[in-house]
């Protein structure tokens, strides 16, 4: 199976695509697209066949294209405005609706996705708490979750597939700790737990996921574990994204203050995180990715222009770098597919 890797490029306005060899973790660039704009957050269909693309330059843009399922080149199908520079996007289970969030309107949005995979524009706009970071619906595709930074909470939504409608949970919100910073969070594979990320002190909380009423709560063994490097010293953190290997066995989160990468093993009874320790990465990584077999990750550096790629042990979690190489400038966002023919 070939698998290629996607990076957005916001200064150079494009997209890299990358062949990742399955055996040694190599990368070869195969093909470089012109996005039109400050290209930054990217979001696959579920079924492997289109990358959308955010364009956070005017006009607000999606970008989508279909992704050859031999190669992995892209190819335009569609673009359609976004209500505002949109810093997350990502696709409901189905692949019918994209939603996204803006950190600088504070507002989220559902678009629907045409027959041809092509995302068109906004059917819905739902204003939240300040500074907007992410949204994405959870495991059975009722429910939705969109963390605000600057309002110190993750918004709480009912979702119908159906229809593509948000509509407020009860309650509307999970309240995090005052200074935290909500921006990224996943959910475990295979249990009830979810990750938070917290951009501004770098704390990443360990919350149980009520499936059946859609509702995150805090832990009774609550814990904050922390992506920042022990000895930290070097001003405010500033911590970006979370990614969970495919098995749920490790977690990794990415700081940008220190320019690392800090590892978890993952308790699947209780759902706690045992550190595994930080690596040093690319200058400022605020995007990586891991790979669907769980053995490689790779990262990128907004300031390095330049990626770094890991290997994951398979019994322990930690990142053996493999390599780097120059990609394009302001690397920010990483997408690995498994190509589906």
């Amino acid at each position: 199976m070939t698998t290629a890797v996607y990076v957005a490029n916001a200064d150079s306005h494009d997209i890299a695509v990358l062949a990742l060899d399955a055996r040694t973790g190599a990368l070869a660039e195969v093909q470089r697209v012109a996005a039109g704009g400050v290209v930054m957050p990217l979001a696959v269909s579920p079924d492997r066949r289109v990358l959308h693309a955010s364009i956070r330059s005017e006009p607000y843009t999606v970008l989508s294209l279909a992704i050859d399922p031999a190669s992995g080149r892209l190819a335009e199908i569609g673009r359609a405005p976004l209500p505002a520079s949109m810093c997350w996007i990502s696709t409901d289970r189905s692949g019918r609706w994209l939603l996204s969030a803006s950190y600088g309107s504070s507002v989220v949005a559902v678009s629907p996705i045409g027959a041809d995979g092509a995302a068109c524009a906004a059917q819905q706009v739902v204003a939240t708490e300040a500074n907007a970071h992410s949204i994405r619906v959870d495991p059975s595709n009722r429910h939705a979750f969109a963390a605000c930074l600057g309002g110190g909470l993750v918004r709480q939504f009912r979702f119908d597939a159906a229809t593509g409608r948000l509509a407020d949970n009860d309650p509307p919100a999970w309240h995090a700790r005052a200074g935290a910073g909500p921006r990224h969070f996943v959910f475990h594979p295979n249990a009830p737990f979810v990750y938070l990320l917290n951009e501004l002190d770098a704390g990443i909380d360990v919350l149980a996921f009520d499936s059946s009423r859609g509702l995150l709560q805090t832990l009774q063994t609550a814990q904050t574990a922390t992506a920042l490097p022990p000895g930290f010293t070097d001003g405010a953190p500033w911590a970006a994204d979370i990614r969970i290997t495919p098995d749920g066995r490790f977690l990794y989160a990415s700081e940008r203050r220190s320019s690392t990468l800090a590892a978890f093993a993952v308790d699947a009874a209780s759902g706690r995180l045992a550190p595994l320790g930080s690596v040093p990465t690319e200058a400022q990584p605020r995007g990586f990715a891991i790979t669907p077999d769980g053995r490689f990750l790779v990262a990128v550096g907004q300031l390095s222009n330049a990626l770094a790629r890991y290997t994951i042990d398979p019994q322990h979690g930690t990142l053996t770098a493999l390599g780097r190489q120059p990609v394009g400038a302001n690397p920010n966002w990483v997408e690995i597919v498994d190509l589906p023919g």
